[in-house]
């Protein structure tokens, strides 16, 4: 079995001296050049020493240009079949293009312009060759962390746009004449571990997934913005009072804060490192964008006073992210902190951890005030409510507790979830619980009464980010199923629609005791069936055959029904019957339809079979309740006629 075939290319032009061509390259590391016109093989070109990745013709169909991952790019005369130039890039090459022979001074191309080219590979960043000296004339700046290299690139000419994509499924559409980046387009998230809503307006989203980039969406438009700066995976998100600044931590034992402008860059302004572990959680001030707190898998907490500086809102500051430094640090557990919480006036802090237990601090110094036991394992979330003195917390073993900060008593435990909840946020101005689990459902839960009063099912998997906006109307969700999800609060349009029904059903109501005074039975039975409540329909079936002439009347309304309506009719029929008492209605209707309708016209109602399998053993057993009264009845007449009285007798004589 031949080698591979691992990539083609065509002359697009078709007006070269050499007539219309195809190039094909495999994993032998040779390209073959093919005649479309007679189907043969005009020459076997070989240079490269491994794999080649691409092969791109020029404008004119006279020169291509090949890329391998033996780190050199070949330039090839197409008339002659042979190599012109050949280039080593000093890395493995994924994909390269042809640039326009045009001036380009941003990215190196000088007068005269000649011929360029552009890689695309193994560094993670586009760099630009000049064919005639061999020499990169221009280098992109390199992003940091891991996932940055580029596995394929492409030149829209007409549009003038350059698209390449990177190995974490990332795609980044630059200005072909300067690569200035115009648009950014998030591939695959994988695990999505934490999300928030940004901007004063909720306006945008920030995602942080199984990556060090966290990814920045518009809302309405769904534009995307990536952010590098994280060398490892990042863990959680929190975002302060006012919505323009974002912090985020990471494995890489670091936090970082963020700023987005009015035009919704973001950019980093401080990083803070000092944890010897993965930093696991974080939680903004409430009050003022003063201070941040951290939580590690080292068992301590940072408390991280904010420089004045940063709350400027320009786009970046000068001289790159400004170094925080931790105010306070303490030990506060044994085990993992996997969640931190700072109460509505920024003077306490929570803290949940592996250990089983919920512990109360004081700020800033870190003051112990008390411990929360009671969870039967690890806590993976904390929170404090908005309106009480009230402390929330969520446990692997699958139930929700509230705590009173005064005695650190247990006041209420919500169970529901199958498996450990995750995340609980408090809702509805803190008179309800929205809580996510690795059951991969959030829950709705009334503090009042402890009741689930709403199950949402729309994650695959673990829901690991939980939060509400603002005004408590959007909750935002992300899960391990790759899925970011925006839910919307109808409470207030149920409560509308509930409203508005009820109003309806009294208008009809009305309506409909119109209709039977007024004897105009046919639009009355047609509304009670619009209604499709079995009770009012039999109220006017009662009604007409209370009528002088009933059979008649009966029979006239309901042959003038639609077909549908007496489908309908049929199905209300299967519910009185089950009742002695409303059996006589039933069987008057089906009286009227067994006697003036073809059964061909019965069995074509839809889901006729199994109104009459339902209507026949009551139907049954009524007739033999009547037959037991009839023989008791017939008994009773037989006696009457049957008994012999003794004559009275006759009063004696009168004196």
């Amino acid at each position: 079995m031949g080698p591979c075939a691992s990539g083609t290319s065509f002359d697009t032009t078709g007006r070269t001296t050499c007539g219309a061509q195809r190039a094909s390259c495999a994993a032998d590391a040779a390209i073959r050049v093919w005649s479309l016109q007679d189907r043969s093989c005009l020459a076997v070109l070989t240079a490269h020493y491994s794999a080649i990745t691409s092969l791109v013709f020029s404008a004119d169909g006279h020169t291509m240009l090949s890329s391998g991952r033996d780190k050199i790019c070949v330039v090839w005369d197409l008339q002659s079949h042979r190599a012109v130039k050949t280039v080593p890039v000093f890395e493995s090459v994924e994909a390269a293009v042809l640039l326009p022979e045009e001036l380009a001074p941003e990215l190196g191309v000088k007068s005269p312009p000649g011929l360029h080219f552009l890689t695309a590979g193994s560094q993670g960043s586009l760099r630009v060759w000049e064919v005639a000296s061999g020499q990169c004339v221009y280098t992109q700046p390199r992003l940091t962390g891991p996932g940055q290299e580029l596995t394929h690139c492409a030149l829209a000419r007409a549009a003038g746009l350059l698209l390449s994509v990177t190995a974490d499924h990332n795609l980044l559409l630059y200005e072909a004449h300067s690569l200035q980046l115009r648009k950014q387009f998030a591939g695959y998230s994988e695990e999505v571990l934490d999300v928030r809503f940004l901007g004063p307006e909720d306006s945008h989203v920030v995602v942080a997934s199984n990556s060090p980039c966290l990814k920045i969406f518009e809302l309405q438009t769904s534009t995307c913005q990536i952010l590098h700066g994280h060398t490892d995976i990042v863990l959680a998100l929190d975002v302060f009072r006012k919505g323009w600044l974002f912090a985020s931590c990471a494995k890489d034992q670091s936090v970082r804060i963020w700023r987005m402008n009015k035009a919704g860059e973001v950019a980093c302004v401080a990083l803070g490192s000092g944890h010897t572990h993965s930093v696991g959680t974080v939680c903004c001030s409430r009050l003022k964008e003063s201070f941040l707190v951290t939580g590690s898998q080292d068992c301590t907490v940072k408390v991280w006073p904010l420089p004045e500086g940063l709350l400027s809102r320009t786009t970046a500051p000068s001289g790159g992210p400004v170094l925080l430094q931790a105010q306070a640090t303490q030990r506060c557990h044994d085990k993992d902190i996997n969640s931190v919480a700072i109460a509505p006036n920024d003077k306490l802090l929570a803290t949940g951890s592996q250990d089983r237990t919920a512990k109360l601090w004081a700020l800033p110094q870190c003051q112990l005030l008390g411990v929360f036991s009671g969870h039967r394992r690890g806590l993976w979330s904390v929170q404090f409510s908005p309106m009480d003195q009230v402390l929330a917390t969520a446990s692997a073993d699958g139930t929700i507790k509230l705590w009173a900060l005064q005695d650190f008593s247990c006041l209420k435990t919500f169970e529901g979830h199958d498996a450990s909840v995750l995340k609980v946020a408090f809702v509805s101005r803190g008179t309800q619980l929205l809580s996510s689990g690795s059951d991969g459902l959030l829950k709705l839960w009334t503090i009042k009464n402890n009741e689930c009063v709403r199950t949402l099912d729309a994650h695959e998997d673990k829901v690991w980010g939980l939060h509400c906006s603002r005004l408590d109307d959007h909750a935002l969700t992300g899960g391990s199923d790759s899925r970011v999800i925006l839910w919307k609060d109808v409470t207030e349009e149920e409560q509308a629609e509930e409203q508005a029904k009820r109003e309806e059903q009294v208008v009809k109501q009305q309506e409909l005791d119109n209709l039977l005074h007024e004897r105009r039975y046919l639009q009355a039975l047609g509304l009670a069936i619009s209604l499709d409540r079995p009770h009012t329909v039999l109220t006017v079936i009662q009604a007409i055959r209370r009528d002088p002439e009933a059979c008649e009347k009966l029979e006239a309304t309901v042959l003038q029904l639609r077909r549908d309506q007496k489908e309908a009719l049929l199905r209300f029929c299967v519910t009185w019957n089950t009742n002695s008492r409303h059996c006589h209605e039933a069987q008057a209707v089906l009286g009227v339809f067994l006697q003036h309708e073809a059964p061909e016209e019965l069995l074509a109602y839809e889901g006729v079979r199994a109104t009459l399998e339902a209507l026949l053993p009551y139907t049954e057993r009524h007739f033999q309740r009547l037959s037991r009264t009839l023989q008791a009845a017939t008994f009773l007449d037989f006696l009457w006629h049957n008994m012999k009285l003794s004559p009275v007798p006759a009063a004696p004589p009168a004196l």
